[in-house]
């Protein structure tokens, strides 16, 4: 069974003393929903076309939907908190009173803080928290985070990644800002270990290999590998477009659910719910 903590009512969560608890059983699914011209697999949606992109997740069965308003493909370039604003506040809206729980995808505090107020539910930041004014926020909400390692910024963070130990540097970093965030009063954490963001093929397989020492923590861990370039690769079709790469993406997301996930985050919905419930229905036989 995995959880999240909140100060406020959420979708689907129960109530108790201390706030509110969103439980599931196993290996679920969060929903990408970009509002973004540039992201790597899905960009060019508009926030009506990302709307209803997101009640389709939704009635896909997603569990959360993580709504991001600034890409962070290698090479991507950073905008402003207000255009990152228009993007994602008319989809958060347009989502209040439905039976989604809602992520807010973003690297910055003044986002963040918008988005909750908005309506949004937990903080997913793929820096990690290094921003100290991150952990207020989500704390001032009672929200909770997904704390991502990334080597780098996305413009840069596919140049020269480069590891001692890749396994002891990402899972330790992880470890950390989680007691930090704790510390700070954030209520709950999920953990990425950032595949793809500031790693090589070899990082992303032995990270993988050993995810099994990450999910054994006390708090529940997210992966998400979906369509990225690796993944081309290992597939054998290094060129292909990134939306050819949902077969693939199911196997890696099989994978992380096998070694304790609680949590993938894909563009394709529907197919890894269908895949996760054979898995679970064969490994509960």
């Amino acid at each position: 069974m995995f959880e999240l903590h909140f100060g406020f009512a959420v979708p689907g969560a129960l109530r108790h003393d201390h706030g509110y608890t969103l439980r599931w059983p196993s290996c679920a699914v969060m929903g990408i929903v970009n509002v973004t011209p540039d992201s790597f697999s899905d960009g060019g949606r508009g926030a009506e076309a990302a709307l209803t992109h997101a009640k389709q997740l939704l009635q896909d069965q997603a569990l959360i939907l993580d709504i991001g308003g600034e890409s962070t493909r290698p090479g991507a370039e950073p905008v402003d908190a207000a255009t990152e604003l228009d993007r994602v506040l008319p989809v958060i809206r347009g989502l209040r009173g439905s039976s989604a729980v809602i992520s807010i995808d973003t690297l910055k505090p003044e986002v963040a803080d918008a988005a909750l107020r908005a309506g949004a539910h937990l903080v997913n930041d793929v820096s990690g928290l290094r921003d100290p004014q991150m952990q207020v926020v989500c704390a001032q909400h009672a929200a909770p985070a997904c704390l991502m390692h990334m080597q780098g910024q996305p413009q840069t963070m596919q140049l020269a990644a480069h590891y001692e130990d890749v396994v002891a540097e990402v899972f330790g970093f992880l470890r950390s800002q989680a007691e930090q965030a704790k510390a700070a009063g954030v209520p709950s954490l999920l953990l990425d270990p950032g595949i793809g963001f500031g790693k090589t093929l070899t990082h992303n397989l032995t990270l993988l290999r050993h995810l099994s020492e990450l999910t054994a923590g006390e708090s529940p861990v997210l992966v998400g590998g979906s369509r990225k370039r690796f993944l081309g690769t290992l597939s054998g079709e290094p060129h292909a477009a990134a939306s050819t790469r949902d077969a693939a993406s199911l196997a890696l997301h099989l994978h992380a659910a096998r070694h304790g996930s609680a949590l993938v985050r894909v563009h394709d919905v529907r197919s890894h719910v269908l895949a996760l419930r054979v898995q679970s229905a064969l490994e509960s036989a």
